[in-house]
């Protein structure tokens, strides 16, 4: 029962998903059975529009902008809990990992208050990058953790003991044995920062991002096919850098010489 409890689960959480490819190759602009025939035309529309690679260059500039960021941050929070104590350390850990539970409607709404009405600043893509690196941190924290843990504390000692510095040691032992986690973290926060839509569409100012022009083509019954073909090729591209990022965690683990105990999602 229990497997089949499972089954459908992932059924009804996919099945949608699955009918993005079909509504993308059928010829007909009305998404609904039965099709009206094969065709590649709505994926040769995204070559020409304009307005579309605009929004997509905004996303990945804001979306490399704060995974580079949010894994910088992250870098510092998963060391300082893994290797060090201190006072109020579990409350402060506690509050880095609060956006992951925080409803992104209450986030978005925050930030725009205190972008706008406390520190005056004109809405652009800087204040969503800085809204989407407080949103990526926590994951990036979440994965460079496990890569921490999993590390030997035995092999920076030696380094220190050989004549290294202790920044030395960090550069040239430490980043190297979590490099598999640092790249799975840059993946999954330029994924989460690629795909979010709430923050985006609070914080944008007229350089939209991509999430929230394929938003504004919902008011045109006739570019649903359209953004069928678009929604299409980003599942496939979200697949790929979440195998990528999966890929990079277990060959840290392997190398480390732990046993694998589940994704880091």
């Amino acid at each position: 029962m229990l497997r089949a409890y499972v089954w459908l689960f992932l059924a009804f959480l996919y099945a949608p998903i699955l009918l993005l490819p079909v509504f993308a190759f059928n010829d007909g602009t009305v998404i609904a059975f039965p099709l009206d025939g094969f065709t590649t035309r709505w994926f040769g529309r995204l070559t020409t529009n304009t307005e579309l690679h605009a929004a997509l260059g905004n996303s990945v500039v804001v979306a490399a902008s704060s995974a580079v960021l949010a894994v910088l941050l992250g870098l510092a929070a998963a060391r300082a809990q893994v290797r060090y104590r201190w006072p109020g350390k579990a409350g402060m850990m506690g509050l880095i990992m609060l956006p992951l539970v925080l409803p992104e409607i209450i986030v978005a709404v925050s930030l725009l208050v205190v972008a706008v009405q406390v520190f005056g600043l004109r809405l652009s893509l800087l204040t969503l990058v800085a809204a989407h690196t407080l949103i990526c941190v926590p994951f990036a924290v979440a994965i460079l953790n496990a890569s921490f843990a999993a590390l030997d504390p035995s092999l920076e000692e030696a380094a220190i003991d050989l004549g290294e510095t202790r920044a030395s040691t960090f550069r040239l032992v430490t980043l190297p044995l979590v490099m598999p986690g640092i790249v799975a973290a840059l993946l999954i926060s330029f994924t989460i920062s690629l795909d979010e839509f709430i923050i985006a569409f609070f914080l944008t100012g007229s350089d939209v991002t991509l999430p929230v022009y394929i938003w504004s083509l919902l008011r045109f019954p006739r570019e649903l096919p359209v953004i069928m073909a678009l929604g299409t090729i980003l599942v496939i591209l979200s697949i790929g850098i979440l195998t990528l990022a999966e890929w990079n965690r277990r060959r840290g683990l392997k190398r480390a010489g732990m046993d694998d105990k589940g994704g880091f999602l």
